[in-house]
């Protein structure tokens, strides 16, 4: 009886493990300037990026459907197209799968958007497993972004920072003189749009940054990203003094007139604030 129950037992965990590798199949394991990178696929076709063996989810992608946005926080971001008066030129930071860029092309299949990347191995990958693909209005830059925004000659209307490496977000796209260089290539009614991890744990210049980002623009908020460890920052040049109500009818205009998958305006209701006093904290310079 004994030796039955073991049997039986031994079956289920058999198939149990079976079932997990169904669940997510590995589809690329290898080295980038990131270090290692890894490309999954679960069984109802979700593709997933990660940094390192056990790394946290840099992107999900639903081969195909340009309009899924997997991870929390890049349906967040979107919040940004109401802060923006136009959007005819975007730069994104960092393509990890290329849902961001994908996306805003769907909607704004006019809009000239730059997606940068100093890994020309992640750039590859977002091709081969992910849905990212170039035309004449999308272009891919193998280049630091701080670089690319230094050099930048037309200015753009929205600027999505995506920069997340296994360490976080570079220092050195972090710092005062980098925040000033992407305002100089910011027309004065677009939005800088930045993902952030918040929690000191992941994060420990997470109060410096936002101090630093208050510093160098003249209005910026903080979107709670649900169920997700991440904050979106949003910063802008001048000040607007919209109110929320103000934002949050503009952002459904949007939805309905480019005919968006949700939303916009229940993206705020996570909770949108705007950032008053953060003068206990130190400002990050490039000199430290």
């Amino acid at each position: 009886m004994l030796s039955n129950i073991k049997i039986a037992l031994s079956a289920v965990i058999s198939a149990g493990s079976k079932s997990r590798t169904a669940k997510e199949g590995l589809l690329y394991e290898g080295q980038t300037l990131c270090g290692l990178a890894r490309v999954t696929q679960d069984c109802d076709g979700i593709r997933t990026l990660r940094f390192g063996k056990n790394g946290p989810r840099q992107s999900i992608v639903k081969p195909g459907d340009l309009n899924y946005l997997g991870l929390p926080y890049t349906k967040s971001a979107m919040i940004g197209l109401a802060f923006a008066q136009n959007v005819d030129r975007v730069l994104v930071i960092g393509v990890g799968g290329g849902s961001i860029p994908m996306f805003l092309r769907k909607h704004y299949p006019s809009a000239h958007i730059d997606v940068v990347d100093i890994d020309p191995q992640i750039i590859a990958l977002a091709k081969q497993y992910f849905n990212f693909a170039e035309n004449r209005s999308l272009i891919s830059h193998v280049q630091d972004g701080r670089t690319f925004i230094e050099n930048a000659q037309k200015p753009y209307d929205l600027i999505f920072l995506d920069a997340f490496t296994a360490a976080g977000i570079p220092k050195h796209l972090a710092t005062k003189e980098f925040l000033l260089s992407m305002k100089n290539a910011l027309n004065a009614s677009g939005a800088i749009i930045t993902n952030m991890w918040s929690s000191a744990t992941a994060n420990p210049l997470y109060k410096p940054m936002l101090r630093t980002y208050q510093e160098v623009f003249d209005e910026v908020y903080t979107l709670r990203v649900p169920k997700a460890a991440n904050k979106v920052v949003i910063a802008l040049p001048i000040l607007k003094k919209v109110g929320l109500n103000g934002i949050a009818e503009y952002a459904q205009q949007i939805s309905v007139q480019r005919n968006l998958p949700f939303d916009l305006s229940e993206l705020l209701q996570p909770g949108l604030v705007r950032l008053i006093d953060l003068q206990g904290s130190k400002i990050l310079l490039d000199s430290e």
